[in-house]
């Protein structure tokens, strides 16, 4: 801990600029929906009111394998399609579908299930974490400290996640032809920044430029177990 605050405060003295804002950790929802999808309106809706919950880190991941069937999703994106079939993979699956939701990297949920997701984000939330995690952002740097509470099985994936917090929609054609549809939490990019072997700190400074939000999620490879994240507003 010392080091960081070391560390942060000559990097606030260097670049003469405050503090912006401090990480918050929460358990990661990802919903995997689609434009295109009749199914997915009510967990879109879900998704919402769980980005209203403390503790609760939730994502909009949008798909592109619905577009053939008349209306292009302008926030889909064929990596997100690809990390669901990697989702898929590990439990033995070759389907995809919409809408689903994936709490913590290893509870799959159909649709929108309020009281199985909430389960599920309960049960992890009342589970001590291996990792602790710190954020901090000084002007258009992002800090990431990572710290092993106990000896981890394997490496952890860094992952730094963009997102938008809302935009609305107007949907001319395909099966939710003439809606409004309000999206909450649509991620715009998530990129490895780096594998942590789990043994030593881990410290890592990169850019971030902008004001929407930045997720830091620390997961097993597979996609599998989320071991920590934090979001940073």
């Amino acid at each position: 801990m010392r080091q960081f605050a070391t560390a942060l405060c000559g990097l606030m003295i260097c670049m003469t600029a405050p503090v912006l804002a401090q990480g918050t950790s929460g358990v990661v929802v990802e919903l995997y929906t689609s434009q295109g999808c009749s199914s997915c309106p009510p967990a879109d809706a879900y998704l919402a009111e769980l980005a209203q919950e403390s503790g609760v880190i939730a994502l909009a991941l949008h798909v592109d394998y619905w577009d053939y069937i008349g209306w292009t999703d302008k926030f889909a994106n064929p990596r997100y399609t690809d990390r669901q079939k990697g989702y898929a993979r590990v439990v033995g699956s070759n389907t995809i579908y919409t809408p689903q939701m994936i709490v913590a990297g290893t509870d799959r949920v159909e649709g929108s299930d309020p009281d199985k997701v909430e389960g599920d984000i309960r049960r992890h939330q009342m589970t001590q974490s291996q990792v602790g995690l710190q954020l901090m952002r000084v002007g258009d740097v992002l800090m990431i400290r990572a710290i092993a509470k106990a000896t981890l099985s394997g490496p952890v994936v860094v992952q730094l996640v963009r997102y938008h917090p809302s935009a609305t929609v107007t949907i001319e054609h395909g099966e939710n032809a003439g809606q409004t549809i309000t999206y909450t939490n649509i991620v715009t990019s998530w990129t490895k920044l780096a594998e942590w072997p789990g043994k030593d700190d881990f410290e890592l400074s990169v850019p971030v430029v902008g004001s929407d939000p930045a997720v830091v999620i620390l997961q097993q490879p597979g996609p599998g177990l989320i071991l920590a994240a934090s979001v940073l507003k």
